[in-house]
């Protein structure tokens, strides 16, 4: 045989010995983590039982730090001077990839793990967005990964983010704000959902303010010449932002409650406060529409001789989608499948299904892979900040029943129990190999990070939405 067929053919018996071995490396370690999904049922069901709010979730951040210094990870906590914000790393050198864990619980939202409306007497929080699985399941991916690069040798550094108050408080963007985002390469994260996909998903961007009108109390009746009413403020405001929903964007969203209102009917209130949510696809056009609502507080206030002031609680930017990232992250979610229940996961599945209204997908639809897609969400998340510095890749997978919507005591049900914990154990192992394949791919590397490039565009610079306001740690108190 001439030479150079025989180099030809050892490089490729090579090639193919290598990428067997590699397979076999994955499935070895696929087999190890499912040993372990006891372990992320166990903390996702602690931190579903503690329902800490945002910034305030000491428990369920010392939880999962200890879990991880268990592990051999260096721990850093109290970052971005948030005292349940920490970074978790294990690894020195080469390729560095974050993974993304939230653990935040809802207000205003209570139910047991039961396939039925249970609220829990005296609990006044629940996980209605599945942030109990979030962190759980990253908490698995990256020891999974730590125990991978120890076995096998490669270069690479794995580093845990526990990411506090992602419901409206805006944790990571302080986060990315403070550098700690600097060196990553990559970052990856995953949300609960009631189907398994990865799709190249965008978002809203996001600017949160509470309105603080000011006026003069007096008696209603016996005197009101000599009042200004502050809720007369915050009414005059909301009417004429409603005014400005014909004449905006179609994309634009704008919510709004009056947190404060007055206490008295007969007590002409000095103070009122009306907290504004305000969205768009694009930033930029998200400033301009913020003005124009900042412009109705002043025209409000000089109206009903009250006085305004705001204050700015979160802001996000939106998503910024790589497809590269993603279609590999569709194969890897295509490999480990969907979510199989066992005879009592299907019961409480069919009794939860009958409670929802007109369902957007059907049981059994927790087995499949959706086909891969580009899409933008209705929603807001602070991951978009991280999306805007670091190369950034989502999966979601089956943890509430198909057909579930966030926010709901059916979601909050599901993240309490093995459907939710399966979903999480799922999205752990796609994490795990999309982090191993980032570390030995460097054609997926370059192409991700030039589609990140031409994405973001030339002479991209990040500017936090919300300025340069210290997190708001008492937002939920």
């Amino acid at each position: 045989m001439p030479i150079n067929k025989r180099s030809i053919l050892i490089s490729i018996l090579m090639t193919v010995s290598s990428f067997t071995m590699a397979n076999q490396q994955q499935d070895d370690l696929l087999s190890w983590m499912d040993t372990r999904y006891q372990h992320t049922a166990s903390m996702a069901k602690q931190i579903w039982d503690f329902a800490e709010l945002g910034y305030l979730e000491q428990k369920s951040s010392q939880l999962l730090q200890d879990k991880l210094a268990a592990e051999g990870f260096v721990i850093e906590t109290g970052v971005a001077g948030i005292p349940t914000a920490f970074t978790a790393t294990y690894g020195s050198k080469g390729t560095v990839i974050g993974i993304l864990a939230e653990f935040d619980a809802l207000p205003g939202l209570n139910q047991a793990a039961e396939p039925f409306r249970s609220p829990v007497e005296g609990k006044h929080a629940a996980h209605g967005c599945g942030h109990n699985l979030f962190g759980a399941g990253s908490v698995s991916a990256a020891i999974a990964v730590k125990k991978w690069l120890k076995d096998s040798g490669q270069d690479g550094v794995i580093r845990l983010y526990g990411t506090p108050a992602e419901e409206g408080g805006s944790g990571k963007v302080y986060m990315v704000r403070e550098g700690l985002f600097d060196d990553v390469d990559f970052a990856i994260h995953w949300h609960p959902g009631s189907n398994n996909n990865a799709e190249a998903r965008s978002s809203l961007a996001n600017r949160s303010a509470k309105f603080r009108f000011h006026g003069i109390s007096t008696h209603a009746s016996g005197a009101p010449h000599k009042g200004r009413s502050a809720l007369d403020g915050v009414e005059a405001f909301n009417h004429m932002v409603n005014l400005m929903r014909e004449h905006v964007p179609q994309e634009t969203r704008i919510h709004y409650v009056i947190t404060k209102g007055g206490v008295a009917p007969n007590v002409v209130p000095d103070f009122a406060e009306v907290f504004y949510y305000i969205r768009h696809p694009n930033a930029e056009t998200l400033k301009e529409i913020w003005a124009r609502v900042e412009d109705a507080a002043k025209g409000a206030a000089m109206g009903t001789g009250t006085q305004v002031n705001r204050e700015i609680i979160h802001g996000n930017h939106s998503l910024l989608p790589v497809e590269a990232l993603s279609k590999a992250a569709h194969k890897h979610l295509t490999r480990v499948g969907g979510i199989e229940y066992n005879a009592e996961e299907q019961a409480f599945a069919e009794k939860i299904y009958q409670t929802l209204d007109k369902p957007s997908a059907k049981l059994g639809s927790e087995k499949e892979i959706r086909p891969y897609r580009m899409r933008r969400s209705g929603g807001s998340t602070d991951v978009g900040d991280v999306s805007m510095v670091v190369p950034t890749v989502r999966i979601s997978t089956a943890s509430y029943v198909p057909g579930t919507s966030s926010h709901s005591w059916q979601s909050a049900a599901a993240a309490g129990m093995s459907i939710g914990f399966k979903g999480a154990h799922n999205a752990s192992k796609v994490m795990a190999l999309m982090a191993i394949e980032l570390y030995q791919n460097a054609q997926l590397r370059a192409d991700a990070k030039a589609e990140f490039e031409r994405r973001r565009g030339d002479n991209f610079k990040y500017v936090p939405l919300l300025g340069d306001r210290q997190p708001p740690l008492e937002y939920r108190k």
